[in-house]
């Protein structure tokens, strides 16, 4: 007979990876993308230099809705990473997830994609 194990949803330090309600940011994925957008800073040296592309952040919302443990999961270039990690930790308190009608740590992943308007300044 073969018994299927389920696989467990947290970590050891009770941090769920997937939850019943997971956190929500205030007023959505569009206020998330709209904050972001507000409040980051394209650093001038990965602007000079032609740096893009998409950094990976990953974080833990608490039960109280406050961003903790942020780190960079995948990075683009140092700048850019220094920069997520920043606007990450910026960001407002989120509508914290929920498992079993009660507030608990959730891991949350964003992609924050960095792209210049054309092509970066050339000299000739």
């Amino acid at each position: 007979m073969c018994q299927a194990q389920a696989k467990e949803n947290k970590s050891k330090d009770g941090v769920y990876f997937i939850v019943e309600e997971m956190p929500v940011y205030p007023g959505g994925d569009e206020a998330l993308r709209k904050d972001l957008a507000a409040n980051i800073k394209y650093p001038e040296e990965a602007k000079k230099a032609g740096i893009q592309g998409k950094v990976y952040v990953t974080f833990v919302v608490d039960e109280q809705g406050k961003v903790t443990d942020a780190k960079i999961v995948r990075g683009v270039d140092p700048s850019l990473d220094k920069e997520s990690l920043r606007v990450i930790k910026e960001l407002k308190a989120w509508n914290p997830g929920k498992e079993k009608g009660k507030a608990v740590k959730v891991s949350y992943t964003l992609p924050i994609n960095y792209a210049l308007d054309g092509k970066p300044d050339e000299k000739k």
